[in-house]
């Protein structure tokens, strides 16, 4: 194993408790019984097995070395109950050893696609000189590719703000989107998860990298006021720059200004790793959307549907609206989870003028048509609208009410978790409806 060593460093002699053992943890488990004994390992799969751990330990006056945690289990679930900077993870294990072989990738939004891009990119252009590996928060545990690392590896990895929040090295080359209020149910507020983004900068060396969207006020203002901090050479980009240099005109499938800015700052990485503007250009042309992320799913009866599921914040809505034209139809709402709906408000209160039927989905749809009943403008008539949280009859609806030639687009701005395991069953279920529909 390509320095195993570091990682005997960091884990010979200590007592460990898994914190959560779904997939990640089931894979950090597979991969420190190499160097922990099984006595010294505890695994703990849910909030009650973890704290009755946590209280067996205090008690018996054997504190753990580390807890390894999963990454969707909040930190301030372990407060007066271990000192917090026994507090780790996967991610932060593997980036204390490989960091330096990693270009990670986080935003609220977006970071699946420039992910998956720089990977795809880098895949087809560098891959007869260095072995190129995607993981991370895209489904493939940082720990699985451990096996498959040497030192001309290149890791490409899309990163949580749960998983970067305990990490004490980032990766070399970084890159952050956006920032946009998501997963307040996991921190005390807005400002909590910002900083947890922030770690891509803040836990960086000097010889690093990192890239930063400037069209997005909540992050420009997170850099100026950390930048005393940050040791990395910060590269800021926007919008404008992907226009000025001419990434418009380059063939791809990926639609939206938002895309378009994904793309500019995936070329600019690569140019970083040495990728020169027709190979970048070449592999792009070759490149496929990701499910659910503005995803066509056909025309039926003369309609053609598109399938947004991954669209859980009114940014991404709001953007993916501005990306199609002539969409008629809008599927809005889901699981409420607290956050500011004014921007989308403001949105709707003048709508795109192709824009006729809103169904309203959920406790956060219902919000959000209160919202606009309640606002200043409200919603225009002729603005149609359905309110319900029964899918089938959601789509019926869409192919009575939307025109020949007009989009019917599902796009929430909400989380699925109402009604769906996740916004990728929400998506399927959406798909299948559509396409079977009589």
């Amino acid at each position: 194993m390509y320095r195993q060593q570091r990682f005997e460093e960091l884990l010979v002699g200590k007592r460990v408790l898994i914190a959560g053992y779904g997939r990640e943890g089931r894979s950090t488990h597979t991969l420190i019984r190499q160097w922990v004994p099984a006595d010294s390992i505890t695994i703990a799969c849910n909030d009650e097995e973890i704290f009755a751990a946590l209280a067996r330990a205090r008690n018996e006056g054997k504190a753990y070395d580390l807890i390894i945690k999963s990454p969707g289990i909040p930190t301030m679930k372990f407060e007066g109950r271990c000192e917090l900077d026994t507090l780790t993870s996967q991610t932060d294990l593997f980036m204390q050893v490989y960091g330096d072989l990693t270009i990670g990738v986080t935003g609220t939004k977006g970071k699946s696609t420039t992910t998956s891009l720089i990977y795809h990119v880098l895949s087809q252009s560098k891959g007869r000189e260095h072995h190129v590996l995607l993981a991370g928060n895209i489904g493939t545990p940082l720990f699985d590719i451990v096996e498959q690392l040497d030192e001309e590896s290149i890791v490409v990895a899309e990163l949580s703000c749960h998983q970067l929040e305990n990490i004490h090295r980032a990766p070399h080359v970084g890159v952050i989107l956006n920032l946009f209020q998501e997963h307040l149910d996991h921190y005390r507020d807005y400002r909590d998860y910002q900083l947890a983004k922030m770690q891509m900068m803040l836990k960086q060396q000097a010889s690093d990298h990192c890239f930063y969207c400037t069209d997005n006020r909540d992050l420009v203002e997170r850099v100026r006021e950390l930048r005393p901090h940050i040791a990395a050479t910060l590269h800021p980009y926007s919008l404008h720059d992907a226009h000025r240099a001419a990434i418009d005109p380059l063939q791809t499938t990926l639609k939206g200004d938002h895309n378009l800015s994904n793309i500019f700052v995936a070329k600019q990485v690569c140019a970083l790793m040495g990728v020169t503007d027709g190979s970048f250009a070449e592999a792009l042309a070759t490149f496929k959307g990701l499910p659910h992320r503005l995803e066509l799913v056909g025309t039926y009866h003369g309609i053609t549907f598109y399938n947004d599921s991954i669209s859980t914040i009114p940014q991404a809505t709001i953007a993916a609206m501005k990306a199609l034209n002539d969409v008629e139809t809008l599927i809005l709402g889901g699981y409420d989870r607290g956050i500011d709906y004014g921007a989308l408000v403001s949105f709707l209160a003048l709508p795109p003028a192709s824009l006729h039927h809103i169904a309203f989905v959920g406790e956060a749809g219902r919000r959000i048509l209160a919202d606009l009943s309640n606002s200043h403008h409200g919603l225009t008539d002729s603005i149609q609208i359905l309110q319900t949280d029964n899918y089938r009859a959601i789509v019926d609806w869409c192919f009575n009410v939307t025109s020949e030639g007009k989009i019917c687009l599902l796009s929430p701005a909400a989380a699925s978790y109402d009604s769906f395991k996740n916004f990728e069953e929400r998506g399927e279920t959406f798909k299948q409806l559509v396409r079977t529909h009589l």
